[in-house]
């Protein structure tokens, strides 16, 4: 199978990686939610070959990240397992000291990010770190006029999808004994918010 290919996940590794190299840590396992292509994967778990990078997505795009996977300089980067945030049984019995997740918020209906954050808690260590790129609003504002557009572009798409608000993610993480940690400003209007697991 050829690989599938995003330009989106192309223009934007290289960032990510810089962030997540100020967290990640010799020997960390991560747990990828919605690894799509497999490009980040394989990305990531090449430049970072100390660290266990677990990928997951719906069984329609497995082959594809296994097809990235195939083509891996290292053996860190793991066939992905089936996720669902809709069905907790789904979700892997391990704990992980990351879980990120790249373009999903926006994508999902918000009562699926709630579920999706309970279950990053349930799956994450303590001390661990929550890590999720993207485009989101600051305090119910657009952060630029393409965000807007593509906001709307999303709405007309699916009444469901949108930009989601940091505030309501932070609020979010709160009730779930995450804590914004850092904020870290995004080439193309995106962001990354790193939030931490406080207690067990």
């Amino acid at each position: 199978m050829d690989k599938p290919f995003s330009q989106a996940a192309q223009n934007n590794q290289q960032a990510i990686l810089a962030v997540l190299q100020r967290y990640v840590t010799d020997g960390m396992s991560v747990l990828e939610i919605g690894s799509g292509t497999g490009q980040h994967a394989l990305y990531f778990a090449n430049a970072l070959p100390t660290v266990s990078w677990q990928t997951s997505d719906l069984p329609e795009h497995h082959a594809g990240i296994n097809a990235w996977i195939a083509a891996a300089e290292h053996d860190n980067v793991l066939p992905p397992l089936v996720l669902d945030v809709n069905h907790n049984e789904y979700w892997a019995d391990e704990r992980y000291d990351i879980i990120y997740t790249a373009n999903t918020a926006h994508i999902m209906a918000w009562p699926e990010v709630e579920l999706m954050v309970a279950g990053i808690v349930r799956h994450l260590n303590v001390s661990g770190f929550f890590v999720i790129y993207g485009p989101f609003n600051r305090d119910g504002q657009y952060t630029s006029p393409s965000n807007q557009a593509f906001d709307a572009h999303l709405k007309q798409q699916y009444a469901h999808m949108g930009l989601r608000d940091i505030v309501d993610m932070q609020r979010l993480a709160k009730q779930h004994g995450l804590a914004l940690l850092a904020q870290h400003e995004m080439p193309a209007n995106n962001m990354v918010l790193v939030f931490r697991k406080l207690s067990a």
